[in-house]
């Protein structure tokens, strides 16, 4: 039996391509890509995205027992957390945070959840959220009295879940 611990779960985030691009003067800008060579940058951190629905209990004159109505599933914020290496990602990870400021708000991504056993990763576990609006942005920040490194993240509001496309059966 494979131990727990050598399970990871890791993110990468794509530009969505149903996504809203800006005009700044003659130039177009559209949300950055978060990579390492031709590689997704990997998030370390996942949090969030629990899926959930409301219950209304209601007590009709005279039952003992409520009727049970549920409102539809709804997930929750995803925040994908990462440390902050300037020299990891192509152009600079500062490049791409200064560049993804402006899209808060307005800028889609695909977000895709990874899970790894030992370093291999199987595509039916993975989960994917399409078109990602994101909503938040943390700014890397550092206690500069500690060793610990910097991290930052980013928060996506979600919609709905899918298998990715190479497992969807």
């Amino acid at each position: 039996m494979a131990k727990v611990a050598q399970r990871q779960v890791l993110a990468t985030i794509t530009p969505s391509t149903t996504n809203t691009s800006f005009g700044t003067g003659t130039a177009t800008v559209t949300p950055p890509k978060f990579e390492i060579g031709n590689s997704p940058f990997q998030f370390a951190q996942v949090s969030g995205g629990e899926i959930t629905a409301s219950v209304e209990k209601i007590y009709e004159g005279g039952k003992s027992r409520p009727t049970v109505l549920c409102a539809p599933a709804e997930i929750g914020d995803i925040t994908v957390t990462a440390h902050y290496d300037d020299d990891a990602a192509v152009g600079g990870l500062q490049s791409a945070i200064r560049t993804v400021r402006q899209f808060v708000g307005v800028g889609f991504y695909d977000v895709t959840i990874q899970t790894y056993n030992c370093g291999l990763s199987d595509k039916k576990n993975d989960r994917q959220y399409k078109n990602a609006l994101l909503v938040g942005l943390t700014e890397p920040d550092g206690d500069s009295s500690s060793g610990a490194p910097t991290t930052f993240a980013l928060t996506f509001s979600i919609s709905d879940v899918s298998v990715p496309t190479e497992v969807a059966q």
